[in-house]
């Protein structure tokens, strides 16, 4: 395979070398367009960086280089600038989540695939890992009867991430509606077999995260590092994660505010899914270690069907017979061992064999729930989702 990158960065490369590479090794990078030269060249793998060449635009990549697929990895606000121009293309195109940052990007981008030939593999891991297809699995053959209820939570054990680092940057995340739970919507209407429809949502803003520390701060400025819960010293102590190197300050007015915009602390929404189903999504990013819990509850009449990703453990319930199962799932694997899936179903689409198993669909009815979510959150009221094809 002959791989075109825009955006060179630390996912889609990490995927490149690792899961694509697993796959398929004889993968070549041959052609990436990316303004940071140097920093793309060097996350290559030494296998590429000898041919590779460097192009201003994607036309122009796609011209000269003659790539078999495609993959984007930019920031996230690029993401649908660049799919919406990969949709000329009748190549295959690997593309980062969020499909979109704002309602306008997404509009534009499903224009742009209404009469498109390319066909795109969303990067939704959680969709496609072993665990939640099992789940899927036992719901479509009646384990809960019909699905009536879905309560799913993401207790994040490295949410610093999302206020140390270039996350934390809301004109360019837009919050973690639209960073965290695009993932999240995208398995629980797969798991519901439904499309979530209205959303009520709220969120808590620099009540734990962000403040009033002065901007620029890195720990080995501040005279509070020794009793900071967030220094490198004081994680190291407390094995609490996060970075362990000098760091820019989680209490600094580089997070952003309530009133300018900034990532929460935690959010939850109310969902409404098109088969009539509810669910309850709630997400925190101030949660440490054991703490951490990403999984989904799914109920009918007849039955649960309960999982999580970080036990690597699914737990049936039969309501009306005297049994229940556990069984757990092999651990190890990046993203709970959708990456991989992702990789096999991307790896196969460029050969011709199947279909995406997380078209571009799911990745626009996935942002047109969290800019539902987000909107709600920030107006107090539900909010009607828009849907693909609306």
């Amino acid at each position: 395979m002959r791989l075109g990158v825009v955006g060179h960065g630390s996912r889609v490369s990490g995927m490149i070398k690792h899961q694509f590479r697993d796959v398929d090794p004889d993968l070549r990078v041959v052609g990436i367009v990316d303004p940071d030269e140097a920093g793309a060249r060097a996350r290559l793998a030494e296998c590429d960086r000898e041919d590779v060449v460097f192009y201003d635009s994607l036309d122009e990549m796609v011209r000269r280089a003659r790539p078999d697929a495609l993959a984007i990895g930019t920031r996230c606000g690029l993401h649908a600038e660049y799919a919406s121009q990969a949709a000329r293309y009748d190549l295959p195109l690997f593309l980062e989540k969020p499909v979109a940052t704002s309602l306008e990007q997404a509009v534009t981008l499903e224009r742009a695939f209404e009469d498109s030939r390319c066909q795109v593999v969303v990067s939704f891991p959680l969709r496609v890992s072993p665990l939640c297809a099992l789940a899927r699995q036992h719901v479509e053959e009646g384990a809960v009867g019909s699905p009536e209820h879905v309560l799913a939570v993401n207790y994040v054990p490295y949410g610093m991430v999302y206020f140390e680092g270039h996350y934390r940057n809301f004109a360019s995340t837009r919050g973690l509606f639209i960073q965290k739970a695009t993932h999240d919507f995208d398995y629980l209407s797969y798991l519901m077999g439904s499309r979530i429809v209205r959303v009520a949502a709220m969120a808590s803003w620099g009540r734990l995260l962000g403040g009033k520390k002065e901007a620029g701060l890195v720990c080995s400025q501040c005279g509070e590092a020794a009793d900071c819960l967030e220094s490198p010293e004081n994680r190291r102590r407390n094995h609490s994660g996060g970075s362990l190197k000098d760091h820019p300050c989680v209490f600094s007015v580089d997070c952003g505010s309530p009133e300018s915009g900034m990532n929460e602390d935690s959010s939850s929404a109310l969902l409404q899914f098109a088969s009539g189903a509810q669910g309850v999504y709630t997400q925190v990013f101030y949660a440490r270690r054991d703490a951490g819990a990403r999984g989904a509850t799914v109920s009918g009449y007849l039955g649960t069907v309960r999982f999580d990703w970080y036990a690597n453990e699914l737990y049936r319930v039969r309501h009306h017979s005297p049994f229940s199962d556990t069984v757990r799932a092999g651990g190890g694997m990046s993203h709970f061992g959708g990456d991989r899936e992702l990789a096999d179903n991307f790896v196969n689409l460029v050969r011709g064999r199947g279909a995406s198993r997380t078209p571009i669909q799911a990745g626009l009815r996935s942002i047109y729930a969290c800019l539902a979510a987000k909107e709600s959150s920030e107006t107090g009221r539900f909010v009607e989702v828009r849907q693909v094809g609306g």
